[in-house]
């Protein structure tokens, strides 16, 4: 099979942890013990979030005040050279020593009028006080959305268009590579009036542009890893109960929080929509369970309505 596997920013570095490289590691390690298990016989292209990277690569510019800080399509790119370089370390010291691996700065485009730049959504960086958020917020001309308890920074997260590298990353793939792309939802790029490209100051979100990816890599089977085991309703709640399998159609009913589990259930339904391939959601630490069909909530056209574990 080709695979698809989107490791999220938040599972590479758990909510309320330190954002230290120690810790990004040992992360990014639980994750490659469980790709190594799905290597043989597969094809595997990884994605990965940068949500609390490429915040963390924020303050730090900021506080360097000799000069203006470095626009996030800059810092996007930083954060998939610094995570792809991790995940091919530990996961070629589990591998054999000829498997080969490659990561690619990805380039995406976006639209100039999407109305994400008119309503930011996307949470980079930590985790704050509701206090704290708001004196930052009035200090750096941020926007501040709810993380569960916690308040984060948000940024426009416009759609993605197109993926300037698929042609490379499947040449990559078609020579037995294992190859790391799309980092962070890829680097934001647009057109400017003279059909130039340039970079733009916003954060694609990863699951969708893992779904555009995978779909346009004629994928077998996406995998969103997350930090939770599955889908929830009532996520948090007494009454919260994970959702085994589902249609798309049911999925989008349900109305998932925008910031949180939204764009991983509209990326999965996309994709399984689009291609009648089947798109699942899971934790880090589950996925040979996931690619096997034992865990997370599996999304596909293949069965209507709903079920729940």
């Amino acid at each position: 099979m080709r695979i698809v596997v989107a490791l999220g920013g938040n599972a590479l570095l758990r909510r309320g942890e330190p954002m230290t490289a120690d810790n990004q590691r040992a992360n990014i390690r639980i994750a490659t013990e469980q790709i190594a298990k799905i290597h043989p016989g597969n094809q595997l292209v990884i994605a990965h979030g940068n949500g609390p990277q490429v915040g963390l690569l924020s303050l730090q510019a900021a506080a360097y005040t000799s000069v203006s800080p470095y626009p996030l399509d800059v810092l996007g790119a930083e954060t998939e050279g610094m995570i792809g370089y991790i995940i091919e370390q530990e996961l070629g010291n589990l591998l054999d020593f000829e498997v080969p691996f490659a990561t690619l700065l990805t380039q995406v485009e976006v639209d100039a009028n999407d109305p994400a730049f008119k309503n930011p959504t996307k949470p980079i960086g930590p985790v704050y006080s509701k206090a704290e958020a708001e004196a930052l917020a009035a200090e750096k001309g941020w926007a501040i959305a709810p993380d569960g308890d916690k308040f984060r920074r948000v940024v426009a997260s416009p759609k993605p268009k197109r993926i300037f590298e698929i042609r490379p990353i499947k040449w990559l793939l078609d020579k037995g590579s294992i190859v790391i792309c799309a980092g962070g939802g890829g680097i934001p790029t647009m057109y400017d009036e003279n059909r130039k490209l340039k970079g733009i100051e916003a954060v694609i979100d990863k699951d969708l542009c893992s779904a555009l990816l995978a779909e346009q890599l004629e994928g077998d089977l996406l995998v969103i890893a997350t930090d939770v085991s599955a889908a929830f309703i009532d996520f948090g709640k007494p009454t919260q109960k994970a959702i085994a399998q589902a249609h798309p159609d049911e999925m989008e009913k349900l109305g998932f929080a925008a910031g949180s589990m939204g764009p991983k259930v509209q990326a999965a339904c996309e994709f399984a929509r689009n291609t009648g391939k089947v798109a699942v959601i899971g934790s880090l630490s589950d996925i040979e369970a996931i690619v096997q069909g034992k865990a997370g909530t599996r999304i596909s056209t293949s069965k209507p309505g709903i079920t729940y574990l």
